[in-house]
């Protein structure tokens, strides 16, 4: 059988077998090490070691036992990535019980069904508006009795809270509470975590809801702890002590995995958000190592270069794009000649060495030289002390990826789902190849299979080159969907093997591309299947472009949603001195519609490698961007079914 080969590396079998007792072992070893940097009341950044934190872990979990806190509880958690959340995390599962984590961004009907469907009797709640959204419709949560704030509510809402029997708790009292403990009872934590198997939940974490009513996956122990034992060997640059940026929202699958993997690494982490001006100047302020984000702000962020030097203009600009080219062309030649490209068919590698190496000897000197007067004043920007980061999520764009490379800036793909914990394979940071999500952890294996709407025909493994569905099998695969038997047997079969959804290919160095999902191929009247995620991207690749959501199921032709640039948009018409009223009208007028046409057509032509029937033959333009909560998931991951339905006037046009 044909199973795509995991990384050589043994695992740290030795590793404690649960989340807290990784934890405790690490306060053993490195006490003084920093775990946390937050950003105090004045703007400055503390650094919390980590004795510091695993002392006000077993302080909440101690107020916790005393609320009545047991073995198997369920705990709502609704909060973004902040420090006061892993202390949380840490101190729910120190007691055996396991927490139910949603963001921010949800609306309250999401909550309530989650808190509820869960019977969750205690939950923690990021801010006083968290709390309300509760509170509007109070009677779909019956069990809750108790909230927890970790910003303080004001009097006016904690009454409210009382009148409906739900006791509201300020965090910070809860902490102090916490430090009067016993030793007895802080004692009496670690008993309880002594005493929790590998197997017991740890967390349920709802899916985003892209379709339907979200399902609540459960994660034990061991899903994470199958990765913790191996990440060293995916990660061996990672050095004791170094510091990881966090921003993306911590109870998704991804972020929550890096929040253990630093421990293991021996690792700090610094919180910010996702806003790139202010991301980048808590870079500046830190000088992070490494981190993770979506792909949506690696493109963000990159725009915000092309911008900012756009707007210098003159000879700076014009040093930044023909640096940028040669950047492209050096690494495109590099890659080849040391053997870094996916091959999809067998080749002979020194074919590839000799094709590459007349432009690697010409460009290295002017990269070299790029490199000095250009790159290196980006990647300062970047903390100045960036060994790399990890994008995931979603699909990285290959303008993006390219962007990076051409930088020197390791931009590491990785790719997985919630289901499995999440990752299942990444880029191997000492040898990364573009063009695809890595090579598979070792804790998984993973097949390739031939598939019919979405289903896998028969469980036989394709070889290299061949595009199937992606199925997967492990100790990090879920324990099942929060009850809902009938939905986990429908995507895990009698072997185990839990059936992705996704479609991708197999290289022949053992590395996974993913193409698409099964679920959202197109099939045209003419029964052509068509891949959206693959147009899109294309789509995106222009500069003029800021996203395209593909359709045409059941129709004779491919059309799409276009959101435009609007800074790179209302530059060309500035450029090309295009007179107009509003953002609105410019999106209307005839220069920028032949824009954007050309923009698609050259992208998605023959000579790219797209079929006729992949041609896209309508598009509207969309004035406003997609936010998350509204088109967008937690994950900046595109909500289909959401947009349909959003934007079916537009859609009607289009296939009328």
């Amino acid at each position: 059988m044909l199973y795509l080969k995991p990384f050589k590396q043994a695992s740290n079998a030795t590793m404690p077998q649960t989340i807290p007792l990784l934890f405790r072992e690490r306060v053993k070893e490195i006490p003084e090490v920093t775990l946390q940097v937050v950003k105090n009341e004045i703007g400055k950044f503390d650094h919390l070691s980590y004795e510091l934190v695993y002392r006000r872990m077993l302080d909440l979990a101690c107020v916790l036992r005393k609320m009545g806190v047991r073995r198997g509880d369920r705990i709502g958690l609704i909060a973004d990535n902040r420090r006061e959340w892993l202390v949380t995390d840490l101190a729910i599962l120190a007691l055996g019980a396991c927490d139910v984590p949603r963001g921010c961004d949800s609306m309250g009907v999401e909550i309530r069904f989650i808190l509820s469907f869960a019977e969750c009797k205690i939950a923690f709640f990021e801010n006083q508006r968290q709390l309300e959204k509760v509170l509007e419709k109070v009677e779909e949560v019956p069990l809750l009795k108790d909230a927890i704030v970790f910003d303080s509510p004001d009097d006016e809402t904690i009454a409210k809270a009382a009148a409906v029997g739900i006791s509201v708790h300020k965090f910070i009292e809860l902490e102090d509470k916490g430090k009067q403990s016993s030793y007895g009872e802080r004692g009496a934590v670690e008993v309880d975590m002594n005493e929790t198997k590998s197997d017991e939940v740890a967390t349920i974490i709802f899916t985003s809801g892209t379709t339907g009513t979200p399902k609540g996956v459960m994660l034990t122990h061991e899903n994470y702890i199958a990765q913790c034992e191996v990440i060293k060997k995916v990660f061996p640059d990672a050095r004791q002590g170094e510091l990881w940026m966090s921003v993306l929202p911590v109870w998704h699958s991804f972020e929550r995995a890096f929040q253990y993997f630093f421990m293991v690494l021996k690792s700090g982490c610094v919180y910010s958000k996702p806003v790139v001006s202010l991301m980048l100047s808590d870079m500046e302020a830190t000088h992070p190592n490494w981190m993770c984000g979506v792909p949506r702000l690696w493109e963000s962020i990159a725009q915000r270069f092309y911008r900012d030097l756009r707007k210098e203009g003159g000879l700076h600009y014009a040093l930044f794009s023909i640096s940028i080219s040669i950047g492209k062309s050096f690494s495109w030649a590099r890659d080849r000649v040391f053997g870094l490209i996916c091959r999809y068919k067998k080749t002979i590698r020194i074919f590839d060495t000799l094709y590459a190496i007349i432009p690697f000897v010409l460009l290295y000197i002017p990269y070299k030289l790029c490199d000095f007067l250009v790159y290196r004043n980006i990647r300062s920007r970047l903390g100045g002390k960036m060994n790399g980061a990890i994008s995931g999520g979603g699909s990285l764009q290959p303008s993006t990826d390219a962007f990076y490379h051409a930088i020197g800036f390791k931009l590491l793909e990785g790719y997985g789902l919630t289901e499995t914990a999440p990752v299942l394979s990444m880029r191997y940071s000492k040898k990364p190849r573009s063009g695809c999500v890595g090579q598979v952890f070792p804790s998984v294996q993973v097949k390739i299979v031939d598939y019919a709407e979405g289903k896998p025909i028969t469980g036989i493994p394709l070889p290299p080159g061949k595009k199937g569905l992606v199925m997967a099998k492990g100790r990090q695969i879920m324990k099942g969907y929060y009850k809902r038997p009938d939905l986990t047997e429908a995507v895990i079969d009698k072997d185990g093997w839990f059936n992705t959804g996704d479609i991708g290919v197999l290289t022949y160095d053992n590395e996974l591309k993913i193409t698409g999902r099964a679920k959202d191929t197109i099939v045209l009247l003419g029964g052509e299947n068509i891949e959206p995620e693959v147009i899109e991207n294309a789509i995106c690749s222009s500069k003029y472009i800021e996203t395209a959501v593909v359709l045409g199921q059941d129709q004779k032709y491919i059309a799409a949603l276009c959101v435009p640039d609007k800074d790179a948009v209302s530059a060309y018409a500035e450029e090309n001195r295009i007179i107009y009223e509003n953002y609105d009208a410019l999106l209307e007028s005839s220069e920028i519609q032949s824009l954007i046409r050309d923009e698609i057509d050259t992208r998605i032509c023959a000579k790219e490698g797209f079929r006729t029937c992949e041609r896209v033959f309508k598009f509207v333009l969309l004035p406003n961007s997609f936010t998350v909560g509204e088109e967008l998931n937690a994950k900046q991951v595109k909500l289909r079914a959401k947009i349909e339905k959003k934007y079916a006037h537009q859609i009607k046009k289009l296939f009328d």
